[in-house]
This record gives C-alpha cells, structure tokens and sequence, in this order.
C-alpha cells in the first residue's frame, strides 16, 4: 500500500509540475493526491508497520500491533494536527494578501512609483533590485513581484528590455523572501513549524541573501541591454487619492508587526496577522467613507463600487487557488510523513550522497543535499520540497540546516522561471518565455545562488 501512495504522489508530483503542458491548474492534482493518499491511508491502515505521532514527534515502531480502533483514532488525531498547521499558514497568507489588495485599493504603490527619478538603465536597475529585495521581505516575494512589474509596465513600453528587468526582478524578489520570516512561503512555513526563529534567520541569511541579489545585478550592469538611457513614457497621472502614502505606510508597518507580536505574547504569527489585517482594514473603513479619498477616475467607478467596502473589494481579489493549492500539496506530504516515508528517504539520501563542508555533529546533513534540494526547488515547486523537508530532517529550532533550507529552497527557484512563485506570476505577465529565461536569466541566478551559498558556510561559522 505504501507503494501506491507513493506512486499517486508523484503522479500528482507531476501533473503539478507539467500544468502549463496539461492545462490543468496545479490546484486540481494537488487537492485529489492528498485526498486520494489519505483515503489509501484510511483503507490500509492494518497494513502499514509503523506511524509518525506528529503531536509528540514520535515515530511508533510498533503501530502494527495496536489495535484497529486505536489506530483509526490516532490517524484521524494525526490528520486533525496537520490540518490545523496547515491552517495557520493559510490563515496567515490570507490575511498578509488581504492587507496588500487593502493598499492597492487606495493606489498606495503609486508612492513607490514616484521614487524613480532617472532614465539610466543601470540605475533604473539597481532601483528596482533593491525595491524587490526590500518589498519582499515586507510583503513577500510574489506580491512584490506583482507590484513591481505592474510599475515598469508604466514606465517601460519596450517589453524586449521590460522582460530583462523582470528576470532581474525575479532574482532580487527571491532574494529578499528568503531571509525574512513573512517573505516567502517556505520560510513562512519553516518560522511557523518552529525550526527557525525571526532574529537567527536574519543573522544568517541576510547577507547570503543580499549576494544572491547583488552579484547578479552587477553582473547585469555589465550587459549590453543595460547600457544608454531608457524612453520613459510619462503616462498623465490620475489624481491619486489623499490616503495614499498614509495607507502604503500603515499597511507594510502592520504586516512588519507581525514578527514582533509574536516574540511579545509568543502566540502563533496567524493571531498577530489576524490584528494587523483589522487595524489596516479599521483605517480603510474609515478613508473610504470620506468624500475626499476618491479620485476623478474613483468618482466615475463609484457606482460600481458603492456597495463594496475596502476589505469586500480586496477579499474579492485574494488568489484562492494559491491558497487551496497550499492546502493540497501540505496535507499530502502530511501523509508521506505519517507513514514514516520521508524518514526513510532522509537516511538513503544522506547515506549515498556524499559530504560537503563543514558540519556542526557527526552524521550532520550534508551541505551538498541542502543545496540539491535549492537546485530542485527550481525544477519542482518549493513548497513541497521544504514540507518534505520539515518531515525528513529532525535537528532543533535554529539549527543550520534550517536556514541553510530556507536560503537554498528561496533562492533556488530563480534558476528556472517555473520554479517560484515569482517566476510564475512574472511569467503570466509579461508572457516570458521559458527557454529565453532559461537562455539569458537562469545562469545569472546560478551565479547568484552559488555566492550566496558559498557566503552562508562563511556566516554560519559566526553564530
């Protein structure tokens, strides 16, 4: 039986990763493998050997001889505890979405466009480098994605030159949600299963981080594309609404909250999101009830909108199906890891891959997984690979390997336009083409990923 479950999650595995080949959405072969793993679960439950007790982190040797009630009970306690920190990701990501559609609403990104003053194409580079490694961190990696190639597609018509800056874009948003606890999912996940903690994962990732940005940002100065001015369209403004900044500001500051209300109460990161979203969401209430936030071209959308509050507006634009796909891929891993699958498959790596680097124990995790897994993440979505991950290593919060993980899945993905969230969105945008990044942006990221990499083995040595 364990035999087949395998085999419908690579199945699933690989419809997910071929969705742009089958046209089916990722979300559909994500929700039918954990429901199909967990029916073949419920179906064979005599026949499996042995059982992970998620609640105390305990595998159950001998599972075999419990008895068929007990056993039914501790599947459906094990499922209860997986769904639940499932849940608190989802929630959290929910709310962190909310709170970016609610800045949206009042034009807020807007501010950001105003910052950029000069027509150079390297400085207009390193602008938006360092707007995507800094945005990401705040309000992560996809959402400055999304932001940031909505401001070129402003300022930019020449979309031959528009697509590089969205490959560098890709990089340096990568970049930014690997050392920040709220910036990308997998760390998220990883900060929330306990594995790591805000201030460790800032000390031992911001700087392999900023390399894996810089490096190829320099590198790209150097480029043919890059060199001479650019042709801004100045494109006529609309009368933005007053709250505009206020409401840029409020938001970012709310979602950067977060990490300190959890260090202060020590409540999981949902609860503190959950008083962020209705903070920014108490604020926009009371903005969008006053005549003067509307602009000329809001005034003409009003009836449209005139039964629509802010938050209603916003909730209706969140992208569920991320969200159900979330659900989908970690509820299925859950599976594999209750089996005990993904202790095995641990123990083979280890033993057949050889080491690399230092090591903090004897029988340590090899430098040379972690960074298999990085180079894996840009093939197969990352999300999966670090659940798997949470349920294949067993180190304590803040060790290495952790963070090691999280810089390597994060970053990893760049390498492949498929292989992050961020490439995925910049890719339905811009209509990049998956061998032109592969051809002009993927060894950009390489070179990126390797510094950052080499940069983390140096780092890690002062913690």
């Amino acid at each position: 039986m364990e035999a087949v479950i395998i085999l419908v999650f690579v199945m699933g595995y690989l419809a997910i990763t071929l969705e742009h080949s089958i046209k089916i959405d990722k979300l559909i072969p994500a929700l039918v493998m954990m429901a199909i793993c967990w029916a073949l679960i419920a179906l064979g439950l005599e026949s499996f050997p042995q059982w992970f007790d998620s609640g105390n982190h305990s595998l159950l040797e001998d599972f075999g001889g419990l008895e068929h009630e007990e056993k039914l009970h501790l599947m459906e306690e094990t499922l209860l505890h997986h769904l639940g920190k499932t849940a608190e990701i989802l929630v959290f990501l929910l709310g962190a979405m909310t709170i970016v559609e609610i800045i949206d609403y009042f034009d807020g990104f807007a501010t950001i466009k105003g910052f950029i003053k000069t027509k150079k194409k390297t400085k207009i580079l390193w602008i938006f480098s360092i707007l995507a490694f800094i945005l990401s961190a705040i309000i992560d990696n996809l959402t400055a994605t999304i932001v940031l190639i909505s401001i070129l597609q402003k300022i930019v018509k020449d979309r031959d030159i528009r697509i590089w800056y969205a490959g560098l874009i890709i990089i340096a948003a990568n970049a930014g949600g690997a050392w920040s606890p709220i910036g990308d999912v997998t760390t998220t996940m990883l900060w929330i299963g306990k594995k790591v903690s805000t201030g460790h994962l800032i000390g031992y990732l911001f700087i392999p981080s900023l390399l894996c940005m810089v490096v190829p940002a320099l590198i790209a100065t150097y480029l043919p594309v890059f060199r001479g001015d650019l042709n801004i369209v100045e494109d006529p403004e609309k009368t933005k609404s007053k709250f505009s900044g206020t409401m840029l500001y409020l938001g970012l500051g709310a979602i950067v909250f977060v990490p300190i209300f959890k260090m202060v109460t020590h409540l999981p990161p949902y609860v503190g999101m959950m008083l962020s979203l209705g903070v920014v969401a108490t604020f926009a209430e009371i903005y969008s009830s006053s005549k003067f936030s509307m602009s000329s071209h809001d005034l003409e959308e009003s009836d449209a909108h005139a039964h629509h509050s802010p938050v209603h507006a916003s909730l209706s634009k969140i992208e569920l199906p991320s969200i159900l796909f979330f659900l989908g891929i970690l509820m299925a891993v859950a599976a594999l890891e209750s089996l005990g699958i993904l202790f095995g498959f641990a123990s083979s790596l280890q033993d057949t891959v050889p080491q690399l680097g230092t090591e903090i124990h004897p029988g340590g995790v090899s430098d040379l997984v972690v960074l298999l897994l990085g180079v894996g993440s840009a093939v197969i979505d990352n999300v999966p690979l670090v659940a798997a991950s949470l349920g294949m290593f067993s180190e304590p919060i803040d060790h290495e390997l952790w963070h090691f993980i999280a810089y390597s899945a994060g970053t990893g993905g760049s390498m492949l336009i498929i292989g992050s969230a961020a490439g995925v969105v910049a890719m339905g945008m811009e209509k990049i083409d998956f061998f032109w990044y592969l051809k002009k942006i993927s060894w950009l990221a390489l070179a990126g990923f390797l510094v950052g990499a080499a940069a983390f083995m140096v780092t890690r040595t002062l913690f």
